[in-house]
């Protein structure tokens, strides 16, 4: 007889059939466009002749003058005009992992968009990193910055610069520095060879610095980076995420035998729970099970994690669910702006199902249970509300018969009908935390308009009036799936880069994939 675990999966794969006819047909290479487009919205420094935003203006042009460098241009992080160091190295990871992996379903326009909007990141870090053992991670100070609700083209806030050396160790930011100066090397590689090779030096002397000089950043730098961007988890997962990246872009032995004999030290199997800015030890899992499904290297304790959490987050498979699900289907964890999760989180599903697909193998879950590739691709795209999941471990039968998408809920497939994505679809938020889309551009407002004259508009219950098109909110902050679209709920309101950046991957392999087969073996 059937586990009840393993009926679920079937169950699953056959109502998700029916769910196709009652969801909206989403266009996702409209959307990708938009996500990739958002990136334009958030540049700082002087902006490119080709800049498609054109509320925005050129910015923050001294930035790092008073330190005697140039650290102008790269992201601001979210809705506030401060350049986090550690945020946007991992965006840039993020966006060149959806590239190395999906790439081809891009298609070769957004491809080229997607390039431009990680190189716009990976020049200010190579900016950031020119000081040998020296990482700048901050370029203004984020509590006088947050005092003042000003475009980012009006600043007079002070642009401080923070950085970590020696003296001020930083091994977490360093090394995710590292990270994302290897990641992108990949995926310039044959687009530019040059500054392939030129970002790959660079990331293999970020990283010497940042497992040589160890220290966590939030311990050098505290009063300026937190508690916006502290390192609550440590700064072990990301030298093992540096090491992971370094290796994979250039297959040097030294990076393979650092992972060996620091798996343990550096805790590979502690909180796979997460992934995002924060917390690396799921991806690192998920990107090291690609080399042992190849059968390339024997670290089969990564792949063990990395089905462990992949176990957790299958409706009908774990009894011990690490995340939760709001009635309406989105994944949720407690804290702020949960769509990062739901984004990072659904892209590992995502590309381990890839792995997975071309080593035919499947996720074993215990017992008689396991999931396919096919199921972890149906969970990134859709998923069964909580109450469901629960009685369906009991072997009781489906009280709801929808399954809820979690990339098509962001999309506008969900009890608000509500687009989570600014100016994708008739309905979405339009009052999001973000002080360039809420105050008149320069073009419409050309007088300067200070610090506090900015509060007016803060507080102003119109619409923003200039559209951040692209912009993923934070979304509902519980499971009650509410949304308020109110610029002072940040926690719900308010954009990120890194909410967008896994969600390029998604959206292009949706683009090229917008129906998924039913099943893939007898099996499921």
């Amino acid at each position: 007889m059937a586990s009840p675990a393993r009926a679920m999966v079937v169950l699953l794969l056959l109502l998700s059939t029916a769910a196709v006819s009652v969801a909206q047909q989403h266009d996702y290479g409209d959307a990708l466009r938009k996500s990739i487009l958002f990136f334009e919205g958030q540049r700082s420094g002087r902006l490119p002749p080709g800049q498609r935003v054109r509320w925005r203006r050129d910015s923050a042009l001294n930035d790092g003058a008073t330190a005697g460098v140039d650290l102008s241009g790269g992201y601001y992080d979210a809705g506030d005009n401060v350049k986090f160091g550690f945020p946007m190295a991992f965006t840039a990871t993020l966006m060149s992992w959806g590239l190395i992996d999906f790439g081809r379903t891009f298609g070769a326009a957004r491809e080229r968009e997607a390039r431009e909007a990680l190189r716009w990141a990976t020049d200010y870090l190579l900016k950031a990193t020119a000081t040998p053992n020296t990482v700048y991670v901050q370029v203004g100070d984020a509590f006088r910055d947050h005092s003042c609700w000003e475009r980012p083209e009006d600043m007079d806030t002070p642009r401080t610069v923070y950085k970590v050396d020696p003296s001020h160790p930083g091994s977490d930011v360093a090394a995710e520095t590292a990270a994302a100066l290897a990641a992108a090397s990949i995926v310039f590689r044959e687009a530019d060879p040059g500054y392939s090779k030129r970002l790959l030096d660079r990331a293999v002397a970020v990283f010497e610095f940042a497992d040589k000089y160890r220290g966590a950043y939030s311990s050098s730098l505290h009063a300026a980076v937190c508690p916006c961007y502290c390192d609550y988890d440590g700064y072990q997962d990301e030298l093992l995420w540096g090491a992971a990246w370094l290796h994979k872009a250039s297959r040097r032995r030294v990076y393979r035998d650092y992972i060996k004999r620091n798996e343990v030290a550096l805790g590979a199997s502690e909180s796979i729970n997460e992934f995002g800015w924060d917390n690396k030890h799921a991806g690192i899992n998920i990107l090291i099970s690609k080399e042992v499904l190849m059968g390339k290297d024997s670290f089969t304790s990564f792949r063990v994690n990395a089905d462990n959490f992949i176990c957790t987050l299958l409706p009908g498979i774990s009894n011990h669910p690490q995340i939760d699900y709001s009635p309406g289907g989105l994944l949720f964890k407690v804290g702020n702006s949960n769509m990062q999760h739901v984004t990072s989180i659904s892209f590992l599903l995502l590309a381990y199902s890839s792995y997975l697909s071309h080593a035919n193998a499947r996720v074993p879950c215990g017992g008689a249970a396991s999931a396919s590739p096919v199921v972890l691709r149906r969970v990134a795209k859709r998923q069964v509300p909580s109450k469901t999941r629960r009685k369906s471990l009991t072997g009781d039968r489906l009280t709801d018969p929808i399954i809820f998408l979690q990339v098509d809920y962001i999309l506008g497939d969900n009890p608000l009908r509500m687009s989570y994505m600014v100016g994708y679809g008739s309905r979405f938020p339009r009052r999001i935390h973000h002080r360039g889309s809420s105050i008149p551009s320069v073009a419409a407002h050309p007088a300067r308009i200070g610090c506090k004259a900015g509060a007016a508009y803060y507080a102003s219950s119109a619409p923003n009036p200039n559209l951040l098109v692209g912009a993923v909110v934070g979304g509902p902050s519980n499971t009650s799936d509410s949304f308020p679209d109110a610029r002072a709920v940040f926690q719900q309101s308010e954009p990120t880069t890194y909410i967008n950046a896994p969600l390029l991957g998604l959206l292009a392999y949706f683009s090229a994939h917008p129906s998924l087969p039913q099943a893939d073996s007898a099996r499921d």
